[in-house]
């Protein structure tokens, strides 16, 4: 599954870290700074598994997307199930924007796109999604605290990344102009993806948590990364 690479938006087959980008007003114990920090070698190698090195070059056959398409689908559902259910919990609350960011309604139309009206008889959850769709529910439901960790990791890299990867696919799929195929990289909701993930920081390193507490979500957000690279 393509995975939430930290990045901004480059020439095709480039993925710059939006972190470098940023202005350097952030402190070391900020949770963004440990965060990325913490997950360089992470992200690293998910950058480098052979699936998103052959996505980069447009080497990437439809069928392979098509699944791809329903691991996002099976892992979205139950990450926004969690943050629905977490939306008045304070240590998540501040990071929900279900209105700029979900991605489940735009995944059941690529669905549709793909398999038909019937898609929902068409797919299934892999056992590798699987385990991780269960690690969601389970931080959702036990340790809300650690739910940011999941959140960054996909959200961000979709406004970012995920943006380079929009554009390889629609040119090695033949996607048509009109976007379809390819509405979960759409965030028709956010006008500006740069200022967006500024807030998105913010509002993280405003959260109300102690050091042991940080240094779980980093260690979560590295066990998010290794969820990704075995879908």
């Amino acid at each position: 599954m393509p995975s939430a690479m930290e990045g901004s938006e480059g020439g095709e087959g480039e993925i710059v870290r939006y972190e470098e980008t940023e202005d350097d007003n952030v402190s070391p114990t900020d949770l963004s700074e440990l965060l990325k920090e913490g997950t360089k070698e992470s992200h690293d190698r998910a950058e480098n598994t052979q699936f998103v090195k052959d996505f980069l070059k447009g080497r990437i056959k439809k069928e392979l997307f098509k699944l791809a398409t329903v691991a996002l689908y099976f892992t979205y559902s139950a990450l926004e199930e969690e943050m629905d259910r977490n939306k008045d919990n304070p240590v998540f609350a501040p990071l929900y924007f279900p209105l700029e960011l979900h991605r489940k309604e735009a995944l059941v139309k690529d669905l549709k796109y793909f398999y038909g009206e019937d898609w929902k008889e068409k797919i299934q959850c892999s056992e590798a999604t699987q385990h991780y769709v269960d690690r969601i529910h389970h931080v959702g439901q036990h340790e809300p605290e650690l739910l940011v960790a999941h959140a960054y990791t996909r959200y961000m890299g979709d406004l970012s990344g995920g943006q380079v990867l929009k554009k390889v696919a629609q040119r090695a799929l033949k996607l048509p102009s009109t976007e379809e195929g390819i509405q979960f990289y759409m965030f028709d909701n956010i006008s500006n993806a740069q200022q967006f993930k500024q807030l998105y920081r913010a509002r993280m390193n405003a959260l109300d948590l102690d050091k042991n507490t940080k240094e779980r979500i980093v260690e979560e957000a590295n066990q998010a990364f290794r969820f990704n690279m075995q879908v």
